[in-house]
């Protein structure tokens, strides 16, 4: 068959092909337990891990409002896994020693993950939080500029863990109009390519305005709450959960990026079964399990697109007769949104 030379028509809207957390999308299957299930005993007690040091874990109780810290027990450790054993966010189960300390007996099967490559390995996976049941990602409208590459990349890893995603847009009250924006304001310029695929919620922690939309999305379910520092994510935390004050970063004046205020993960609770995890400034993540192949199905934009290129193992970036090519000349497609696959798609870093 002699490949097309020129273009084809905008091919149909299809069915969704590939899976994803784009609205009305269906979770990825949860991945295999890592242990074999167990019953719990008379006397464990149900809780979840809001914190970890080293072989230290904190375990906030399911049902009394208490918080112990925990050691695991000597026989779940000897099984040989790549990923943490414990890590924040895991729902376990202890038996309670006295004087605030505690045993995990139990790790229940975790469901999900966010998570990265462990520094200097290949294939061993660092769980950055367990469970969760959707991220938001945090930036601002300006101070620090905006890096939408990197919230690109965030939104990939969201979609290849099954894991809804708000994109949140903080510091409105430094919003401005944007430079050929037709009268729009400059957040809804950069970020307006989300709107049709994503959550978006326009915020200011600082006049406290979109805050209870936010409540409302955060309400009954774990969080996990990322953006590059100095976007205002402790401050959102803060108020959120005043009781605990988290210090606040400062914006450097030579780079305009965020001072990171945030070393570990930590889960707190804000509301009735309603959990935000305070995960760590991340400048960039790796695509960590995304092989370059399947990186298109994670872009909720492509997916009516895909299987209808001309070349079944078309990358979307050259070849004659791709679907997706066509519909980013139609303007189906963004293309600052087409640029960040590409440039993942080429394997280049963008660290921000």
């Amino acid at each position: 068959m002699t490949p097309p030379s020129e273009r084809r028509p905008l091919p149909p809207v299809v069915d969704d092909p590939a899976p994803g957390n784009g609205r009305g999308r269906k979770p990825a299957a949860p991945p295999e337990a890592a242990q074999p299930p167990v019953a719990p005993r008379p006397g464990w007690l149900p809780g979840v891990v809001v914190r970890a040091y080293g072989k230290f874990f904190e375990v906030e109780l399911r049902d009394e409002p208490r918080v112990l810290l925990a050691t695991v027990k000597g026989s779940l450790k000897r099984e040989r896994r790549r990923t943490d054993l414990v890590a924040v966010g895991d729902r376990v189960w202890v038996s309670d020693l006295g004087a605030g300390e505690a045993q995990i007996e139990l790790i229940e099967p975790r469901q999900r993950a966010l998570s990265r490559l462990a520094r200097h390995t290949s294939d061993i996976e660092q769980v950055i939080l367990a469970n969760p049941d959707q991220a938001l990602f945090l930036f601002s409208v300006r101070e620090p500029e905006p890096h939408r590459r990197m919230l690109d990349r965030f939104l990939v890893l969201a979609e290849a863990a099954g894991l809804p995603a708000i994109v949140g847009v903080n510091k409105m009250d430094l919003d401005v109009a944007a430079p050929e924006g037709h009268g729009r304001g400059l957040a809804e310029t950069i970020f307006g390519d989300y709107l049709p695929i994503y959550d978006v919620r326009f915020m200011s922690v600082a006049t406290g305005a979109g805050l209870e939309r936010l409540r409302e999305d955060l309400a009954g379910k774990v969080t996990a709450i990322a953006g590059p520092s100095g976007v205002g994510k402790s401050s959102l935390l803060n108020a959120l959960h005043p009781e605990v004050h988290r210090p606040v970063g400062a914006i450097s004046e030579a780079t305009g990026k965020g001072r990171h205020t945030t070393t570990a993960t930590q889960l707190y609770r804000v509301g009735p079964e309603t959990f935000v995890a305070d995960t760590p400034g991340i400048r960039a993540l790796a695509l960590h399990g995304v092989p370059p192949e399947t990186l298109d199905r994670y872009f909720p934009e492509f997916r009516a697109y895909l299987g209808q290129c001309f070349y079944p193992d078309c990358t979307h970036l050259h070849e004659p007769g791709c679907a997706v090519l066509d519909a980013l000349d139609a303007g189906a497609i963004p293309p600052a949104r087409y640029e960040s696959y590409a440039a993942m798609r080429r394997g280049e870093e963008d660290r921000g």
